[in-house]
């Protein structure tokens, strides 16, 4: 989904090769900058740790000044060995929507990840789903994402499925491939959508001036969808002595999935000049002040979105399925904040 895209869409560090080398003709430039040209598969972020770390030498010799001009060279970045770990059950609470023996129906709670990925080993989706599920997730899915085939991003709470079957897991796989799923998201945002309904149809893809960032793109990319309503404004009033309304500060979007891209309703607000309020990586720009305060008033430290309906066919019992849950608490005061504007 958007913020759950399907598991081939997923790209994970622990690709990347033990080890790399580089050779720098030209010297000139901050050097976490030009390292970042010389090694794209790796983050300018990731490369400073790395510095920082004393693996990253030149000519053999190490170098750790990510701001430090960069001199030509053959230039070696030693990745740390991944560590290959099978993901342990975990005692983590879960909201329960529904739970037969083929799948179970979750609200995800803001902050949790879905799967162990670099920064968040534990504490995830998948440690919670090995305990309360026991040993019926063996085997679906791999080992690294057991009964898993979709996510939400970390930061992005409501509901989810996952696979307690191999039935349900190919079923469910077959189903979001498709996109014959029922997907609706709350979005407060920056702004308002123009117009205040439509259909959003663009290709997606990494950004190529930002590899962890998604973009809209002229060329390559894949097919995204999205209908959205603005269901509410917040601001928005006439100014004295004129009949015209003044754009509103800000608003309640619904966005319906037609297609499940990494990143997809964020990087499709943001493309509507409107994007999430909250968002540290598509938000660009800043709020007005008053809904500034009302996101520190609300305590909101994430995007605002809540993945809020989820409808499907069971795969195995053939039932039509729909889940329907309210946005959180750090949303639920910013939306009444909103409304005090």
């Amino acid at each position: 989904m958007t913020d759950d895209p399907l598991i081939e869409d997923l790209v994970a560090e622990d690709d990347l090769p033990p080890a790399l080398e580089a050779r720098l003709e030209i010297g000139g430039g901050r050097l976490d900058k030009v390292l970042s040209d010389l090694f794209p598969t790796l983050s300018r972020a990731r490369l400073q740790a790395l510095l920082a770390e004393g693996v990253v030498t030149r000519d053999g010799q190490p170098v750790s000044t990510a701001s430090a001009k960069a001199q030509p060279g053959l230039y070696a970045v030693a990745l740390p060995a991944v560590v290959s770990a099978i993901p342990q059950p975990e005692h983590i609470p879960l909201t329960v929507l529904f739970e037969d023996a083929h799948l179970i129906v979750i609200d995800k709670p803001a902050g949790m990840a879905v799967h162990p990925a670099p920064g968040s080993e534990t504490g995830t989706l998948v440690n919670a789903l090995l305990h309360h599920c026991a040993a019926s997730l063996s085997g679906i899915g791999g080992v690294a994402r057991p009964g898993i085939v979709h996510r939400l991003d970390k930061h992005t709470s409501g509901v989810m499925v996952a696979a307690k079957s191999d039935a349900a897991h190919a079923g469910l796989s077959a189903l979001f491939a498709a996109h014959d799923i029922e997907r609706t998201y709350i979005a407060l945002v920056r702004g308002a959508p123009q117009p205040e309904k439509g259909r959003i149809v663009s290709n997606l893809g990494r950004s190529t001036g930002d590899r962890k960032k998604m973009a809209v793109l002229k060329f390559g990319g894949r097919e995204a969808i999205t209908d959205y309503v603005v269901e509410q404004v917040f601001g928005a009033v006439t100014a004295k002595g004129s009949r015209r309304a003044a754009p509103p500060l800000a608003s309640r979007v619904a966005c319906t999935l037609h297609t499940g891209r990494t990143h997809q309703i964020r990087v499709h607000m943001a493309s509507k000049g409107a994007p999430l309020l909250g968002d540290p990586v598509y938000g660009s720009g800043s709020p007005a002040n008053p809904v500034r305060a009302a996101i520190a008033e609300a305590g909101l430290a994430r995007q605002a979105l809540h993945a809020t309906i989820l409808g499907f066919v069971h795969p195995v019992t053939g039932e039509t399925l729909r889940f329907e849950t309210a946005p959180p608490e750090d949303m639920r005061r910013l939306e009444e904040g909103l409304a005090a504007l």
